[in-house]
């Protein structure tokens, strides 16, 4: 485990989610509900605190209200105490006015005070809105052991996605020799997960140079790093194997949420040496439930009132479900009604919503989306 004073994290939590339509209408993405009870930043926030990083920098910006109140001053990770500190860091105020952040790049390089007053060697920048467990102190260690001014987590991905991301290309010691930036032939599928390991003082330097760049996007994927790259730093990339899903589109959400009923994820949220931390009560749902009765193979938190069929749903707590009615391969969010006599299938429900008949509208501005199965679908629990 490293030490509180080997690395400080800046979390990229100010995404504003367009694509996935009402869940990030009040909200940004990495306060959306996820897996029940949990937020998607909670996913993040915990791999800081089980990785033994203690120093948080958390920057905001689209809605940042239940984000903000959610996180508070880090009590539910235990950093509010002792070295631990999580820090909230909105765009600030200044003569001109708030200086919105332009980009990740710029976001971090406006918080740079906070970076030196922490005085840590390294620096690990994390999104906020990813669904994955990662020990960072891996990573950091691989980071010192290559001697590396930059340390990029990659993550093969099928071929048929390997477009949608950053790739590298690296030699057999792990060093990054190209970046191919959402190639449309790509040249192999190891894609960045948007997770990196700076020395502090060399990332301040090219941060700088990246600020006199009028043409930059001011981004760590499009701008920084390449530059870097080009300039003959040492840029490495550290090879995670297990479960990562960038949950930016309904899709992603829905599918990464019925990956949690099939078991195969590593995402076990009852796994005493990796917990999942948040605000609620920190016991995780109910197990997947095998076909018995009204439930089959779901997640049904606390004060769930069924009285028709849930199939390979997740449901939070406190949401209804009418008599005669079928929930299936579903999202419903906390407090959510389903009447009786209503049929729901790859659907999310927003929270609160009030489903009453056969006749509800849907799409991206209504109370219920469906979301129709890509070619990679999510295996699920037996029957």
């Amino acid at each position: 485990m490293i030490s509180a004073g080997d690395c400080v994290a800046m979390l990229l939590a100010g995404g504003e989610g367009r694509r996935l339509g009402i869940l990030t209408r009040n909200m940004a993405k990495p306060a959306v509900p996820f897996g029940g009870k949990y937020r998607i930043v909670d996913f993040t926030m915990s791999n800081c605190k089980n990785s033994g990083i203690q120093r948080v920098g958390v920057l905001t910006q689209y809605k940042p209200q239940a984000l903000n109140a959610h996180i508070g001053v880090g009590s539910p990770w235990g950093l509010d105490r002792g070295k631990g500190r999580v820090t909230i860091l909105p765009p600030y105020a200044c003569t001109e006015g708030i200086k919105w952040y332009k980009g990740t790049a710029d976001a971090v390089y406006q918080n740079l005070c906070f970076i030196d007053y922490h005085n840590s060697r390294n620096v690990l920048v994390v999104s906020g809105d990813h669904i994955y467990k990662m020990d960072y102190s891996k990573m950091l260690q691989y980071h010192l052991d290559k001697q590396a001014d930059v340390t990029i987590a990659a993550i093969e991905v099928p071929w048929a996605e390997a477009g949608r991301f950053g790739i590298l290309d690296t030699d057999s010691d792990g060093k990054v020799v190209e970046f191919e930036e959402k190639p449309q032939k790509p040249r192999n599928n190891l894609a960045s997960m948007g997770i990196y390991i700076f020395d502090r003082e060399i990332m301040k330097e090219y941060l700088e140079m990246d600020q006199q760049n009028k043409l930059s996007s001011h981004d760590f994927g499009k701008n920084v790093l390449p530059q870097m790259h080009q300039a003959g730093c040492r840029v490495f990339a550290y090879l995670f194997r297990g479960y990562w899903k960038d949950v930016g589109t309904l899709e992603s959400y829905w599918e990464a949420s019925m990956d949690l009923l099939n078991g195969q994820t590593g995402l076990d949220f009852h796994d005493p040496n990796w917990p999942i931390y948040t605000v609620a009560a920190e016991q995780p749902p109910e197990e997947p439930l095998p076909a018995s009765g009204l439930i089959n193979c779901s997640l049904v938190n606390e004060t769930c009132e069924i009285r028709g069929r849930v199939e390979h749903s997740v449901l939070f707590p406190g949401v209804q479900v009418g008599r005669n009615s079928v929930v299936r391969e579903s999202i419903i969010m906390e407090e959510a009604i389903i009447g009786e006599d209503v049929f729901l299938e790859r659907a999310i429900v927003k929270a609160k919503a009030t489903v009453q008949n056969k006749n509800f509208p849907v799409g991206p501005d209504e109370e219920v989306m469906f979301v129709q199965r890509s070619s990679t679908s999510t295996k699920f629990c037996p029957a």
